[in-house]
């Protein structure tokens, strides 16, 4: 059988936690930073654990992440 292909955008976007969640960058905060609470700002930074939905679609995206 021949090796499946991960997708490179989710590679390059997502990295996988050591107990298989899947960590990714918050969203909503590209622009428009002027309408958006102090407090959103605060909570965005750094990267987030994706819910359970979405973490299941980047898992099939990369196949050979643990």
């Amino acid at each position: 059988m021949p090796k499946m292909k991960t997708k490179s955008s989710a590679k390059k976007r997502f990295k996988m936690t050591a107990t298989g969640k899947v960590k990714g960058g918050q969203a909503g905060k590209r622009h428009g930073m002027i309408k958006r609470t102090n407090k959103f700002l605060r909570d965005a930074r750094g990267t987030t654990l994706l819910s359970a939905p979405d973490a299941k679609i980047i898992k099939g995206f990369m196949p050979y992440a643990r």
